[in-house]
């Protein structure tokens, strides 16, 4: 596994100026340690959680579709593989895939996956890679290029994004395709916020402890002194953005250490850690647009809850 996992004093620094800024922030991204991304596989199974479950019909349904749309001897690369259920769908249906590089930023996870999926497939090349995809990194060497390079990017992990990085981050993943690359990337759609907010704040709390989880890997990870008692899980609907927001909530005035920095938070203030976007089709196919990517299929389900989109490098 060609392991590029940022140093922790990248980390501590990246930290630091969100919890400076004004509002607070923390990047999402670092909710995937091994146990976050457990949690992660507990949201996918809630009543409340539709999308996982909503997207694998959508795949169950139109894999055919979506692996003719991308031909063969594909060499697949995913971003944020996770546990790799809805990719085993993919590379069953995909014509003679020469490799597939998983790009995931919690390396237990990774190792493990990368493993199982050999077993399953012996004839498969599997080259991962731990990094954070949201910075550049070079793709390990196959010892097959493949007629094209596509990037699978399933979830709604691109809703984490608000608007304008989300056009230059799907600019890194035109350039990392290459002239007549493909994209095959999943997008939550715009929806009653109600549905939102209890997917995204369920009544066992799984969220909460998933959203929670992220103090206690700085307070493991850079020595951090958050007290977990004293802070609660929000889940917001931001009518104006059509988004959903994560808060950590400070339940009273606090100070926090972290790193050599002592931090202040006053009762009611919040640590923003996830922006979740939602968007129509014609709205997503005009942030594909604007990257760089020419309208291929997209595929949605009959309560119109998510899309699969089909894009290809102009």
């Amino acid at each position: 596994m060609l392991d590029l996992t940022p140093e922790a004093e990248t980390l501590l620094a990246e930290v630091l100026a969100g919890l400076q800024s004004s509002p607070k922030t923390l990047p999402c991204k670092l909710f995937y340690d091994e146990v976050g991304a457990k949690l992660f596989e507990d949201i996918c199974e809630l009543d409340e959680y539709y999308v996982t479950r909503t997207e694998l019909a959508i795949m169950d349904r139109y894999i055919d579709e979506m692996a003719a749309a991308l031909g063969p001897d594909c060499l697949v690369i995913e971003y944020g593989s996770g546990s790799g259920q809805k990719t085993e769908l993919l590379l069953e249906a995909l014509e003679t895939p020469v490799a597939y590089v998983p790009v995931d930023i919690s390396c237990e996870q990774l190792a493990d996956y990368a493993q199982r999926l050999r077993q399953g497939h012996p004839d498969l090349e599997v080259a991962p890679v731990c990094a954070d995809y949201t910075h550049h990194f070079e793709l390990p060497e196959t010892r097959r290029p493949g007629r094209r390079r596509m990037v699978y990017f399933p979830g709604s992990t691109i809703g984490n994004f608000d608007r304008g990085p989300a056009e230059v981050f799907m600019r890194h993943i035109a350039e990392t395709c290459g002239p007549g690359g493909a994209l095959l990337i999943g997008a939550d759609l715009d929806k009653d916020p109600a549905i939102l907010e209890r997917a995204y704040d369920d009544a066992k709390g799984v969220t909460a402890a998933f959203n929670l989880n992220l103090l206690t890997r700085l307070n493991r990870e850079l020595g951090a002194d958050f007290d977990l008692e004293q802070f609660r899980h929000r889940a917001i609907y931001n009518r104006d953005d059509k988004r959903i927001e994560m808060h950590l909530e400070s339940l009273r005035d606090q100070t926090v250490q972290v790193g050599d920095t002592t931090l202040s938070l006053a009762a009611g203030e919040t640590i923003c850690t996830e922006h979740s976007n939602k968007y129509s089709v014609e709205d997503f196919r005009k942030l594909a647009a604007a990257s760089g990517f020419g309208i291929g299929q997209t595929w949605i389900d009959e309560q119109q809850l998510f899309s699969v989109h089909y894009l290809e490098v102009v």
